[in-house]
């Protein structure tokens, strides 16, 4: 089955939300193909401690400020998912579920987007499938030897899965850094960084980080010194639980390892680890294979673009992968300016 629409929206998380928000506002026709079996995103997939790193009015998409959670200043995932429930609903937004788009194909002045449960001809794609179902996980000598337990961020959920075992978490992100804090008290901790971690000032939070990440963007476009971004304060928000096991002295970096064994990692100068389960918190790469038929990536994985639009195809926006697709445009307050700029120039271009 084929049908037709001005805009097809790939991702129904919070990004492909937002774009969906600002089309509605310009009256364009569209729908949002979504992979998940319901609302949420990835908020839906991630470990049971984790919480938002700013309170809740700073942590809103476009429209709607996400209402505070009882008892808590910064959210927690369930939270979240009952907030983008709600934003998809309040807005009527045509999201399609579970749709899992296969590929998208230019067709003569259109595209074509090819899914598993059929086809649409469409004037504009904007994809925002994020980076969560792309986890990374480095080539390290060995890990085709090692006989215990190996997962990566999206897999890990709660520190009692661990309790009582010799556990080595890898990263030295937030990812890492959270993972390690959950898992400081009841298990047998190696945490592994590749450099020293660095973290942030203890009372930045996201709204902090948001406002830095703007006015990089703001000095660039202008033609000014590049201030460095976010990527210039530290790699690890100080939350709560990071915070309170750092000052305990729970969390203690060891640097990388060069290899694993059958039971544990080694290090080059004969220093070895014994592990029941290596946790890989090393990062994700963005999530674009449906868009490999344009043929339009470029270094590093990712597609070339000017703001929000594939420099090599006009019809194409990407969204919510990060910093090269807008400014802090992976978080909920930051995807909104990006999804409006991508809406506004779509609309241009369809009339």
């Amino acid at each position: 089955m084929t049908q037709a629409v001005d805009v097809v929206v790939i991702g129904g998380g919070q990004s492909g939300l937002a774009a969906g928000y600002h089309l509605r506002r310009l009256g364009l026709d569209f729908v949002i193909l979504d992979a998940q079996l319901t609302p949420g995103g990835a908020w839906r997939h991630t470990w049971d401690s984790l919480h938002l790193f700013s309170p809740a009015a700073y942590s809103s998409l476009p429209g709607r400020l996400m209402p505070p959670q009882p008892g808590e200043t910064y959210p927690d995932a369930a939270h979240v998912v009952s907030y983008l429930s709600d934003y998809e609903q309040r807005y009527d937004l045509p999201v399609h579920r579970p749709v899992r788009v296969t590929g998208v194909h230019r067709d003569g002045e259109l595209l074509r987007v090819e899914t598993d449960s059929g086809t649409w001809r469409t004037q504009a794609v904007v994809s925002a499938t994020g980076t969560w179902s792309r986890p990374f996980v480095p080539a390290v000598p060995g890990r085709t030897e090692f006989w215990g337990a190996q997962l990566d961020t999206v897999e890990y959920r709660s520190p009692s899965d661990f309790t009582g075992r010799k556990v080595i978490v890898v990263g030295g992100g937030n990812s890492g850094a959270q993972i390690a804090a959950d898992l400081a008290y009841g298990s047998d901790l190696t945490w592994v960084t590749l450099r020293e971690p660095r973290y942030l000032a203890d009372d930045i939070d996201g709204r902090a980080l948001f406002d830095h990440a703007t006015a990089r963007r703001r000095a660039l476009d202008d033609g000014r010194t590049d201030t460095g971004g976010v990527a210039s304060l530290g790699d690890i928000v100080a939350v709560p639980p990071v915070r309170a096991a750092r000052d305990a002295g729970l969390l203690k970096a060891q640097p990388m390892f060069d290899r694993l064994t059958p039971t544990g990692v080694a290090w080059s100068d004969g220093l070895t680890a014994e592990a029941d389960a290596i946790i890989w918190c090393t990062g994700f790469r963005p999530a674009l294979s449906h868009l490999a038929p344009l043929g339009l990536r470029g270094l590093r994985g990712h597609i070339p673009t000017t703001g929000t639009r594939a420099t090599g195809e006009p019809r194409l926006h990407l969204l919510g992968y990060g910093d090269w697709t807008g400014p802090a445009s992976a978080t909920l307050i930051g995807v909104g300016r990006p999804a409006r700029d991508a809406a506004r120039q779509i609309a241009g271009l369809l009339r």
